[in-house]
């Protein structure tokens, strides 16, 4: 059974806006997953609560073996590394307590080597390079990696470090991610019947 399509959306500093804007233009039927990794791990997150106003997808803060579904938004809770096994998330303590955390390096890791479906990376604002690191695995996956263009961004340097790492194919506004998510979802959706 081949899985359907996985959108990371990694982010941190001024990753809200980006959020919005992307989640504002995709449709909710596409037939991928959207989880929204956001690297700020020391305080709850609130995004569950303030993102669905502005997508008709249901909005879930991820728990510990909660089934990963299409058309459906999901979002990274506080202070968790995130990983995937056997169609569903799990939690685990996270690896990096000290300094910046790499929780968007470790999901994006994590899905290159456990799930089957088409893989999509987008890192958006955000201080520090949180990410980066994963880009290039995500590529030799087959995946697509998508930086949201610096001049969109409120803390360029987290796409910035993406764009570094040499293994991005897009660089776009958030507007644009959207439009290329859609074409994405519809070329997969159509070349697996």
């Amino acid at each position: 059974m081949k899985q359907f399509p996985i959108v990371c959306v990694g982010g941190s500093a001024g990753g809200l806006d980006a959020y919005i804007r992307l989640l504002k233009n995709l449709r909710a039927d596409m037939g991928v997953a959207i989880v929204i990794v956001n690297h700020i791990t020391t305080m709850p997150t609130q995004l569950h609560e303030v993102l669905p106003p502005f997508t008709t997808m249901p909005v879930d803060l991820i728990t510990e073996s909660l089934l990963i579904e299409p058309n459906r938004v999901y979002i990274i809770p506080a202070n968790r590394d995130l990983h995937v096994g056997d169609g569903v998330f799990l939690l685990k303590p996270i690896s990096k307590p000290r300094g910046w955390p790499d929780v968007i390096t470790v999901f994006l890791r994590s899905l290159t080597d456990c799930w089957d479906g088409k893989l999509i990376a987008v890192i958006v604002s955000g201080y520090d390079g949180d990410g980066a690191a994963a880009l290039c695995g995500i590529k030799d996956a087959g995946g697509i990696t998508i930086a949201q263009k610096l001049s969109t961004a409120t803390e360029p340097d987290m796409p910035k470090s993406a764009i570094a790492s040499g293994c991005i194919d897009f660089v776009l506004s958030p507007e644009e991610i959207a439009e290329k998510i859609m074409e994405i979802a519809r070329v997969e959706a159509h070349s697996h019947p």
